[in-house]
């Protein structure tokens, strides 16, 4: 069950990285409303808007300039999610 458990973590926080890592990359391409490109970035924008959208308006109070710095930091938070859970489950399984 815990194997089991880990995994699904796993492969959860591996797909949100890599909607989060294909969003970038078409953002500097997605320009056009009328682009195939477009209706994908917003797709992904709408999917991982939930896990981005808190650390925007942490980085709000910031003078980022023109630089996003809040899906990298959504990058480094999933990352910490995901080696926190699996690590107290598997205190908790074995």
């Amino acid at each position: 069950m815990g194997i089991v458990l880990i995994r699904a973590i796993n492969w959860f926080a591996e797909i949100l990285i890599t909607m989060l890592l294909i969003q970038c990359i078409l953002s500097w391409f997605a320009q056009n409303p009328a682009s195939p490109l477009y209706n994908i970035y917003r797709f992904l924008t709408q999917l991982t808007d939930p896990f981005v959208a808190p650390f925007r308006r942490l980085l709000s109070n910031f003078n980022t300039g023109m630089f996003d710095f809040s899906v990298l930091l959504a990058f480094f938070a999933i990352e910490f999610v995901q080696r926190i859970l699996v690590a107290l489950i598997s205190v908790i399984m074995f």
